[in-house]
């Protein structure tokens, strides 16, 4: 027995055995049938020229899908249920709010300092309180202004672009971009579901239904960060069969979006003066009345141009052109200013602002060789309002057409060169002279200082008026708006400062920075061209 039973158990050890290599045999065959098919011949993945393997690339492109497709939906998961917290915490501190505004006997609740929330929903509203949202701050100089950068549902427009960022481009950093998508959903949020107490009228679609607003009528937003304080938010929306707009202002106390206001701003009957003081120059009146026949007359159809003219000498064509505008068009909302005196902007602007005799009016300081949007126009009567705003947009402003299409016969029309690129324009963050200011505000605060003589200076000091008093100054960059390039001359009985001023917007306007780098260096790069050139013909003649 004893000796059978080892029999069985040699027999069993050895099976097992078998087993064991049967099993590391099948793996071995499956390794072999799952790996890709090559040959000694074949080249190392990742060189060129390979055949590695197609179905080998389709895995591993397929794995890395599956990942991200699995990340992106942890983050979806993750955002809703940050959203759900914050809506939450929302509500607990509307609720608060509601118990420090209201007391048992309907008296104000200030709360107390052991209650922390209360403390802290003080804090936030007093950060409104404090920011430049409802009333202007005095500022020392045009150089304490916070600048306002707008946005639309793509793209950002921006004013600090430094050697990396573009004037016009879509927002590249995701806290960016959630930014911006939040605050629309918060914007449209406060319209289609305003508060109980809120005074607004109430809106009726076609068919009797409540009308809902959604991202698609969002039409531009301004944004602008004091450091110290938070973010405000300035959105406007619109239907498109509705000449009314809805604008929601949002502030972020370093926390959750706030209120400020929502109301509706009805710009069907806001008439434009627009006012531009001219000298000589009949060309570019010519291509500024096409324009603004194109814009003011056809599209937006409540403008009314004043045109104050300085000299003799070019009177007689301006006449003319305004003449056949008026016979072309059935135009006659314009007034013709003649001066017999030196051209001055300055004071140009102050009788242009003086010889409108039907009362209020919105203004906007235009020249000759700016080019502007129908956009731009409402986005002027959205941000000026008489007694509390005026509105200093950031003009584009185009370099030299020979430079930037000098690989072309000819520059393009003008009408292909309004792009916001680097090397087609920057913005022109150092210019205040175009502007949309009520004439109530201007004539208030004295208009125009008459003492600065000949190019610049005069803008600057009606701007500084405005910092020193207490209307809100909006200064943000817009896409309606270009200033065309036109070739400048700096005379010599300008002042050291007024022509330091000019030689620099000069040199500004040229070209860009890569451009002027390639004038600079021409030479050089013609010598090295050369040498690249006969260093070629050398070889092909070896």
């Amino acid at each position: 027995m004893p000796r059978r039973g080892l029999i069985l158990q040699t027999r069993t050890h050895w099976l097992l055995l078998g087993l064991a290599l049967l099993c590391s045999l099948v793996l071995f065959l499956y390794l072999l049938e799952c790996a890709p098919q090559t040959d000694g011949n074949a080249p190392l993945p990742g060189i060129i020229g390979e055949n590695y393997g197609k179905e080998y690339y389709q895995a591993l492109l397929q794995e890395q899908e599956e990942h991200y497709q699995t990340r992106a939906t942890s983050l979806k998961r993750q955002i809703a249920q940050l959203k759900q917290e914050l809506q939450e915490m929302s509500e607990k501190m509307r609720s608060l709010q509601e118990r420090k505004n209201v007391g048992p006997n309907g008296i104000g609740y200030q709360g107390n300092k052991e209650q922390t929330p209360s403390d802290l929903l003080e804090f936030l509203h007093s950060q409104i309180d404090k920011a430049e949202v409802s009333i202007g701050a005095k500022l020392p100089s045009e150089y304490g202004v916070i600048p306002f950068e707008s946005f639309t549902l793509m793209k950002v427009f921006q004013l600090e672009m430094g050697l990396t960022r573009h004037p016009e481009e879509k927002p590249v950093r995701k806290d960016k971009r959630d930014e911006l998508v939040e605050v629309i959903e918060a914007g449209l949020e406060v319209i289609n579901n305003p508060d109980e107490d809120e005074e607004q009228e109430d809106e009726d679609g076609p068919l009797g239904e409540k009308m809902i607003f959604n991202e698609n009528d969002f039409v531009e937003g301004y944004y602008r960060t004091e450091r110290d304080k938070g973010t405000q938010y300035e959105l406007f929306f619109k239907k498109a069969d509705l000449m009314e707009y809805r604008h929601v202002t949002l502030f972020r106390p370093f926390g959750p979006l706030m209120k400020v206001k929502s109301e509706m701003i009805d710009i069907t009957r806001s008439i434009i003066n627009i006012i531009v003081p001219l000298a000589e120059r009949t060309e570019a009146f010519a291509q500024f009345m096409q324009n603004f026949r194109d814009v003011c007359i056809h599209q937006d159809k409540r403008i009314h141009l004043t045109v104050v003219y300085f000299g003799k000498e070019g009177l007689s064509k301006v006449k003319s052109i305004l003449e056949s505008v008026t016979s072309e068009s059935n135009f006659h909302n314009y007034t013709l200013v003649s001066l017999n005196e030196e051209f001055n902007r300055g004071r140009g602007l102050n009788v242009g602002a003086r010889a409108w005799d039907k009362g209020e009016v919105l203004m906007f300081f235009c020249d000759v060789d700016i080019y502007f949007s129908a956009e731009f126009l409402n986005s002027c009567r959205l941000n000026a309002e008489p007694g509390k705003k005026v509105f200093y947009p950031v003009v584009f402003s185009l370099y030299n057409p020979a430079i930037v299409y000098a690989s072309q016969d000819i520059p393009p029309p003008v009408e292909q060169q309004l792009v916001h690129k680097k090397d087609s324009g920057f913005w022109r963050d150092f210019g205040f002279g175009m502007t949309c200011q009520y004439r109530s505000d201007f004539l208030t605060i004295g208009g125009f200082d008459m003492e600065v003589k000949g190019w610049g200076g005069e803008d600057v000091h009606l701007y500084r008026k405005y910092l020193h008093g207490d209307l809100i100054v909006i200064r943000t960059p817009v896409p309606g708006l270009f200033h065309l390039w036109h070739e400048k001359r700096c005379a010599d009985e300008l002042t050291p400062e007024q022509y330091r001023m000019c030689i620099q917007s000069k040199a500004m306007n040229e070209a860009s920075h890569s451009h002027l780098g390639m004038l600079v260096f021409r030479e050089e790069i013609e010598t090295h061209l050369h040498k690249q050139a006969y260093r070629t013909k050398s070889e092909a003649v070896g």
